[in-house]
Formats: C-alpha cells, sequence, structure tokens
C-alpha cells in the first residue's frame, strides 16, 4: 500500500508499515512513513499546544480547555526507533481530555544512535523537571504505548534510584515490557497482527538489540520489567488488543504487578492490533478505550 494516499485507518498504516520494512524500505522512506503516524488519529479539538524544554529534553504540552489539577506524563511508542511527541500529539490529546488533565509529551531520543539507557534517563529527567515546577506527585500519571507503555514503568524504577517519589498512576496500551518476546501469543497471534506479524514478521529481537547495544541485557529490569520487583508500583491500568502479538506480553506484565500487591486493571479488546487507541475521535473500540482510560484515571491524580 502507498503511503502516498491518506490514511484512514491505523489498520491501513500498519499493513503498509509491514510491508515497506519487509521490503528493507531506505532509512529516509522510513522516516517519512513514520511521520505519517499521527494522520490516522483525528483532531480531538479544544486543546492548546505548546512546545518547551522540560529539563534539558524537548517536550510538549496538550493542556485541554477543561482541565483539573492532573498531569499524565506521556511516553510514545515506536519501537524506540520511531515515534514522537509529533506523531502521538493528537492521541495523547485525546487521552488528556478523558482524563481531565494536562498531558506532557516527551520526545525522548531514538536508537540506534542513543541506546539504553539513554531515554530511561530523559524520561526520568522530564519527571524531575515537572516535580521542580510544583507539581505533586499524587496529580501525576505515566503513560504510554508499546515501548512507552514499558517507560511508563522503568521511569518509576529510576525515580526511585534517584529518591523521587512515585506517580498516582500508570497508564499501559499494548505495553512492550519483555524483550526475550518469550510467550505464546508471539506465535498464535502472529497471522491476525498485521504490523508484526503476517506473512512477513518484523525482526523484533532485532529491534530489542538496536535498543539495548552491545551490552545491555534483554531481561535488565530496568530495560524490561517484565523481570522487576514491582513492589509497591501505584495503580496500574493495562490495555491491549486482542488480536496483536504482544498480548501474552500484556498479560503476564499484569499478572507480575498482581504478584507483587499491586493493584492492576487488564482490558483486553477482542479482535484490536496493537497501540488501536490511535483510531481515536472516529467512534468505535479506540473512543471506548480511551473514555475507560479516563474515567479510572482521573479520580487518582485529580
Amino acid at each position: 500500500m502507498s503511503m502516498s494516499r491518506l490514511v484512514f485507518t491505523l489498520e491501513d498504516y500498519w499493513r503498509a508499515m509491514n510491508v515497506g520494512f519487509a521490503s528493507g524500505i531506505a532509512p529516509e522512506e522510513a522516516a517519512a512513513m513514520d511521520a505519517r503516524w499521527g494522520d490516522v488519529t483525528a483532531e480531538p479539538g479544544a486543546v492548546d499546544y505548546a512546545e518547551i524544554d522540560a529539563g534539558g529534553v524537548a517536550a510538549l504540552w496538550a493542556t485541554p480547555h477543561e482541565v483539573g489539577r492532573g498531569v499524565i506524563v506521556c511516553f510514545h511508542g515506536g519501537g524506540f526507533v520511531g515515534g514522537s511527541m509529533w506523531t502521538h500529539r493528537k492521541l495523547f490529546a485525546h487521552l488528556a481530555k478523558a482524563a481531565g488533565a494536562r498531558a506532557l509529551i516527551v520526545d525522548y531520543h531514538h536508537s540506534p544512535m542513543h541506546q539504553y539507557p539513554t531515554q530511561l534517563d530523559q524520561c526520568t529527567d522530564v519527571y524531575g523537571w515537572l516535580l521542580d515546577q510544583g507539581v505533586a506527585p499524587g496529580h501525576v500519571a505515566f503513560g504510554g504505548d508499546s515501548a512507552g507503555g514499558g517507560l511508563s514503568i522503568t521511569t518509576v524504577l529510576r525515580a526511585r534510584q534517584r529518591e523521587l517519589p512515585d506517580p498516582a498512576a500508570l497508564l499501559l496500551l499494548s505495553p512492550w515490557t519483555d524483550m526475550t518476546f518469550d510467550y505464546d501469543s508471539m506465535k498464535t497471534n502472529q497471522a491476525s497482527d498485521v504490523l508484526f506479524g503476517g506473512q512477513t514478521p518484523m525482526d523484533l529481537h532485532g529491534l530489542a538489540a538496536m535498543f539495548l547495544g552491545p551490552d545491555g541485557g534483554r531481561e535488565d529490569p530496568l530495560a524490561s520489567p517484565r523481570f522487576a520487583d514491582l513492589t509497591g508500583m501505584p495503580p496500574i491500568y493495562v490495555q491491549v488488543g486482542g488480536a496483536e502479538m504482544l498480548l501474552d506480553d500484556a498479560r503476564l506484565i499484569a499478572a507480575h504487578a498482581q504478584q507483587a500487591g499491586v493493584t492492576v486493571e487488564l482490558d483486553i479488546v477482542d479482535g484490536q492490533q496493537h497501540s488501536f487507541q490511535f483510531d481515536a475521535g472516529h467512534g468505535g473500540p479506540a473512543d471506548a478505550a480511551i473514555a475507560r482510560l479516563g474515567t479510572w484515571v482521573r479520580p487518582l491524580i485529580g
């Protein structure tokens, strides 16, 4: 599918990405495809945006016209090689409106130019900066999709190492938390996953290797929080599509957190693809899912 035509749905976009990467597209074409990611999401309306420097890291405020005291610090997905505050602007603005909060979207560096733990440290720097602005941790949630979902957990762990307080809640959308990919849905959902699977499966192990670098460990708790001690984590809402290969990643991180005594909500949406919430603003499962996220987190962050 050509990316020159208007992309209407996330599934259209994922199919084009799958074909593009399978054919070995050039880096500049991959960047052009990545820039179109946000096209699938409708403008939320009644939201103001402002680029800022958040403790030395580029970030974007998305401020709905009606907000409370809450802030959702948002970490974008993209396998650490793609995505940005611009590709995810509309998605996280929809989430912010549903939660009655501001969204602070972090524009961390990409791999392989910048490898682990660069992204983790940048996200933690932004959180420290936000607290320095006088925002109370009890009014903060972390949220992210895919790689950003994993960062939502590991940023809490890194913040603890810096003796920073925990945020009040975590919102994980199709989270990538296990870089070993050692679970059944990698095979059972290969046929139904239009991004990572199908006839031309993506090299997810290679994606992890680009992020970790030559010295990184796939079971390092600060890279794969599936292997971390999650004791004392704030309440977690995990949302995942039933058709995606990362389905069991979501199930396993939810179970792991529950075993550590964490309050967890696991929301599996049948038939949906990876990060299906990108279809926000067009009705259907994406809008309903974001509404559930907002309803859940709103009383936790005020």
